[in-house]
């Protein structure tokens, strides 16, 4: 914040005027000032104080100090070992602050009445979009990098100049005083603006998506190692190029994209979108203002004029008691409602009367002193019994491989060979109930098959009816049969005893 200083000191005009001579050098590609220079490049402009370079260089030792000046020794202006030994300074924007002067410079020009949403960019994207299409299929690399650079620029633009409109227009819709004069001359255009602003977006749209798309399919990986290469910033990398690249045509696929097509949340929308629900939110907002302003008008009543003829009369009352009965009527601020505290019997003190007449209300001493009702307080510490939930989880573990060696024990040989023991039968029961959920014709057979506990319960057909001999009793199948096999990342010892349980049709 401190190259910013300049701005607040109590000679900001000079040191203003002496970063306009540096920016109107630079612009001729003058980097290095003298406070001669400075002084002779004041007297261009026809509003500058005329400064001496006896005075210039104060200011440019002080821009300096704080960091928005860069100060380099030149022996070659001394003419004389005197001069040479006074020290001759250049001065020159440093990086950072250039960017404060810039900043400050357009905080002083900026407009409220240049905001405006930008319609013709949009048919300027198509046509970009469908050349590096075809830039990028022919494999023209200085193209294809001349078009990216021209579709992030004009992206970014359309975006700060949407945010700029959208700022100004809230500012104007915020107005509680609104002049019904100024508004009503331009809002046949502002809103006429913003409807061709969004039906254009809307049209447009999908068109630059399906450009996007046509552009993915030359070949995104191939574009950008061909923006990279052709990339004339010499600081970076090439690898920091395509970086740099790959970010950039993210965010554009991210202004006409869906969200869901990218993988993301299905419920995000593109920014597009979002602009264009900021442009109809807008539109709403004006027309509010218009029907503020309207009946503004028509009735010629506003807050301004209400409060003045209260306090009219107010000022007419004829005694304290009148003023008093007045204030109560327009704020009702004299019933024990006010407090949020009514009596607990409210025949015996009605909520309406008034402060004067009613008794005192007894409070808690926490509403008294502090303004606030009494909270229950803090809640209890919670009693965790981690004894219990050891056994609990000892047990649970403990049945998890009851369940996984029955299981194994069922893969061991035919079910319907042998009977099954209590674990055995539960495990086949949980196996069929959750191969009963994928009972699917498919390809004209019925077939169907379930997975837990490591092992997989295939139903087949079969001729004639089988039979299961449990623990509970004889299971019979009608033209089915049952196999249970183990799996092959259970066989390797890759699935837990515990393993979750999975269902497919076959």
């Amino acid at each position: 914040m401190r190259l910013f200083s300049f701005a607040v000191a109590e000679k900001r005009g000079e040191y203003l005027w002496v970063l306009r001579a540096f920016d109107h050098a630079r612009a001729a590609y003058v980097v290095l000032l003298h406070a001669s220079d400075v002084a002779e490049t004041l007297t261009g402009f026809p509003d500058a104080p005329r400064l001496t370079a006896t005075e210039v260089g104060p200011l440019l030792e002080q821009l300096h100090r704080w960091g928005v000046l860069e100060r380099s020794y030149d022996g070659t202006r001394a003419a004389t070992l005197a001069e040479y030994r006074n020290r001759h300074y250049v001065y020159q924007f440093s990086q950072t602050g250039y960017q404060a002067y810039r900043a400050v410079a357009d905080v002083l020009g900026a407009r409220a009445d240049e905001a405006a949403l930008s319609r013709l960019v949009l048919p300027e994207l198509l046509a970009d979009l469908q050349a590096l299409a075809e830039a990028n299929r022919t494999g023209d690399a200085e193209r294809v990098y001349r078009i990216l650079n021209r579709l992030d620029t004009a992206l970014s633009e359309l975006a700060d100049r949407a945010a700029h409109f959208y700022l100004t227009l809230g500012d104007l819709v915020r107005t509680t005083e609104a002049t019904p004069e100024s508004f009503l001359a331009h809002k046949d255009a502002l809103l006429a603006h913003m409807r061709e602003f969004s039906m254009d977006l809307a049209r447009y749209a999908p068109r630059l998506a399906a450009a996007i798309a046509e552009v993915e399919q030359t070949g995104v990986a191939e574009m950008i190692a061909r923006a990279g290469a052709t990339d004339e910033r010499v600081l970076l990398n090439v690898a920091e190029r395509e970086q740099d690249w790959r970010a950039r045509w993210q965010g554009l696929r991210a202004w006409f994209v869906a969200a869901a097509e990218l993988g993301a949340d299905a419920h995000a929308g593109t920014e597009a979108e979002r602009l264009r629900e900021a442009t109809m939110s807008a539109i709403a907002a004006v027309l509010s203002l218009l029907r503020r302003v309207t009946e503004t008008r028509k009735g010629g009543v506003s807050r301004e004029s209400a409060l003045r003829h209260l306090a009219g009369w107010f000022t007419a009352a004829p005694t304290v008691d009148s003023a008093h009965a007045l204030f109560d009527a327009v704020f009702g601020l004299g019933r024990p409602r006010h407090l949020a505290m009514e009596h607990p019997d409210a025949d015996v003190i009605p909520p309406i009367r008034s402060w004067w007449d009613a008794p005192p209300l007894e409070i808690a001493r926490t509403l008294a002193e502090t303004g606030r009702p009494p909270s229950p307080g803090a809640p209890s510490r919670i009693q965790r019994n981690d004894a219990g939930i050891r056994r609990l989880r000892q047990a649970q573990l403990e049945a998890q491989r009851e369940r996984a060696a029955a299981a194994r024990s069922l893969a061991a040989a035919d079910v319907h060979e042998h009977a099954l023991d209590e674990r055995e039968t539960e495990v086949l029961l949980r196996l069929l109930d959750a191969a009963s959920t994928a009972w699917v014709p498919v390809s004209g057979r019925v077939g169907t098959t379930g997975s837990e506990n490591g092992v997989t319960l295939t139903v087949s057909e079969h001729p004639g009816s089988t039979v299961v001999r449990t623990a509970r009793g004889l299971l019979y199948l009608n033209n089915r049969r049952l196999e249970v096999r183990e799996n092959s990342r259970a066989a390797t010892g890759a699935e837990s005893p515990g393993s979750r349980s999975a269902v497919r049709g076959s």
